[in-house]
């Protein structure tokens, strides 16, 4: 009974810790801005700093669900302002030279039309 006990709660260990792990790698950040089109490199917004300034941010993946509610590959919604709630991974990749690259990929996951 001791041994069935131990199993379970080095499983349950091992699930918090690998959920708390992932819950680090990607964390969920708001913007607002204005939908400017999409390129091959992904989907652009544009949005205005503290300053004043326009900045665009480009946005290489979007959650499969939300292109039957905004068809953002036409040029319907260009000019549309937006709250885009997204994502951010990372992932390190290793060159034949042995160096570390890491590669950012902006993932959003809800959009609300402002």
């Amino acid at each position: 009974m001791k041994t069935k006990t131990a199993l379970i709660a080095g499983f349950l260990m091992v699930c918090f810790v690998s959920f708390s792990s992932f819950a680090t790698l990607n964390s969920t950040e708001v913007f607002e801005g204005i939908y400017d089109g999409q390129e091959d490199y992904g989907y652009n917004f544009i949005g205005i700093d503290e300053d004043d300034e326009e900045y665009t941010m480009t946005f290489q993946e979007v959650d499969k669900s939300l292109l039957k509610s905004f068809d953002l590959q036409s040029e319907k919604l260009v000019g549309t302002k937006f709250m885009v709630t997204y994502t951010i991974t990372t992932e390190t990749l290793k060159d034949d030279d042995g160096y570390e690259d890491e590669i950012e990929t902006y993932t959003i996951v809800a959009l609300k039309k402002l």
